[in-house]
């Protein structure tokens, strides 16, 4: 007997390979960045650079209360994870990351993902998917670029 679990359509699944295509464009949720973030990361990772702990640091060079370009990216990728990724990512298999400009406590990121290439494997059922990810602050700011390539996973 087949069970519910086996027949059921999985809900926030992302897109296989196959129904991906270079030139799709789209976009995640917005989030905003909270101090609890910026706190809970560094405890996570150990990056106590002082810019990070100490919001009146007298020698910081940007104003407010920064954050780690590494936790901007974690959490477009978390984003990505709930949209497109769910279900289909196999691997992250390598990524260039260029940082435009900060990101602070309280702003509120949101990213592009524009699919450049798709190169199946000799595995018909997996394909190496290559994307820009832009991500951008509340005031539609370029803060964080990269390019990723992922194994995905195809339909059968």
């Amino acid at each position: 007997m087949t069970s519910l679990f086996e027949t059921a359509p999985v809900m926030g699944k992302g897109p296989t390979w196959e129904e991906l295509k270079p030139g799709l464009v789209g976009r995640t949720f917005r989030r905003t960045v909270t101090e609890a973030d910026l706190v809970n990361f560094i405890g996570v990772t150990g990056m106590v650079e002082a810019i990070f702990i100490d919001a009146d640091y007298p020698g910081k060079a940007i104003a407010g209360r920064p954050v780690p370009a590494a936790l901007t990216q974690c959490l477009i990728e978390g984003l990505l994870f709930q949209s497109v990724i769910q279900g289909v990512g196999l691997a992250f298999l390598e990524a260039h990351v260029k940082v435009h400009g900060p990101v602070r406590v309280n702003d509120s990121i949101w990213a592009t993902l524009d699919i450049h290439d798709i190169k199946p494997t000799s595995k018909n059922n997996r394909a190496i998917v290559t994307s820009e990810v832009k991500v951008f602050n509340q005031n539609e700011e370029l803060v964080l670029s990269y390019v990723v390539k992922r194994m995905v996973a195809g339909k059968h």
